[in-house]
């Protein structure tokens, strides 16, 4: 049994939208790690890391995600499962940096993307500057070298032990990226017509094969905007919630499952407190496989 330890990052610098810089500290106060652990599940929230307002958005995102990779990495070789809640999706530079310091070592990093985009925008190819989409293409070693090279090496990711689900919003100059190295996508149309129980079970064969861990990175916009309200860049005809709970769960327990990451939740466009229930029931499913 591993404990969960939360690692919060309140940041939205990344996004168009800085609104999901509230997103951790809300999850947090919504005593949602409290009813976890009323429920027998060992978890606790071990810090929120905050950028720096008198730095620039790159040289912030830098020094934010820098700091993250040291935590995960830390965590993990303490025995225990990150939990890292954002914030914007710049955050997984850090995430996923600090999982494949972790397990350098001992072999590589494989890596579930479950996202509306595809977040492999470099410098060059970004039509709108957000470093939210860029974020892949750093872990795969290309973009600005101040991401790239977090953590002292690179790549963290290779391609053939990386893949997208959920895909349905792109553009051209990162779709043209993830081609040229031969990325798997599982574009939505793909996962509404195999449905997601298939198209996970080919996820999870991606991330393990030739790795020795793997995490899962889960982008709130990749569910469907009626059931996650709460982001800053929603996407019609998403992911449902339910449906993927229930295939995650068996992948949740599994003793190769290194780290999981749940970002861009804008509590400021979440009617109804919907999205935060869809997290409430994500979290609740990974702690309660974590003990078993």
């Amino acid at each position: 049994m591993k404990p969960v330890e939360i690692i919060g990052v309140a940041s939205g610098i990344g996004a168009r939208d800085p609104g999901c810089a509230a997103g951790a500290d809300r999850i947090e106060q919504s005593g949602l790690v409290a009813r976890m652990q009323q429920q027998s599940c060992d978890i606790s929230w071990r810090t929120t890391l905050r950028t720096t307002a008198s730095l620039a958005p790159l040289a912030s995102i830098q020094a934010l995600c820098a700091s993250l990779a040291q935590k995960v990495c830390a965590t993990i070789i303490n025995g225990k499962r990150p939990l890292v809640i954002g914030g914007d999706h710049s955050c997984a530079i850090g995430t996923w940096s600090g999982a494949a310091l972790a397990l350098k070592e001992q072999g590589q990093l494989g890596l579930i993307w479950i996202d509306a985009h595809m977040d492999s925008h470099t410098p060059e190819t970004t039509p709108s500057g957000a470093i939210h989409g860029m974020p892949l293409a750093a872990l795969l070693g290309y973009g600005a070298p101040e991401l790239v090279n977090i953590a002292a090496f690179s790549p963290k990711i290779l391609p053939s032990h990386v893949c997208l689900i959920g895909i349905r919003s792109f553009e051209s100059g990162e779709a043209d990226l993830l081609r040229r190295l031969g990325v798997r996508i599982f574009f939505m149309a793909e996962v509404r017509q195999r449905g997601i129980a298939a198209v996970m079970a080919d996820a999870l064969a991606i991330a393990q094969r030739g790795t020795t861990g793997f995490g899962i990175s889960i982008d709130l916009d990749a569910f469907s905007p009626e059931e996650s309200p709460g982001v800053g860049t929603p996407v019609r005809h998403g992911l449902h919630h339910l449906v993927l709970d229930k295939v995650l769960r068996g992948i949740l327990r599994h003793p190769g499952l290194t780290c999981l990451e749940l970002v861009e939740y804008n509590p400021y466009r979440d009617h109804n407190q919907r999205s935060l229930r869809l997290i409430e029931d994500l979290l609740g499913a990974f702690c309660r496989q974590a003990q078993t």
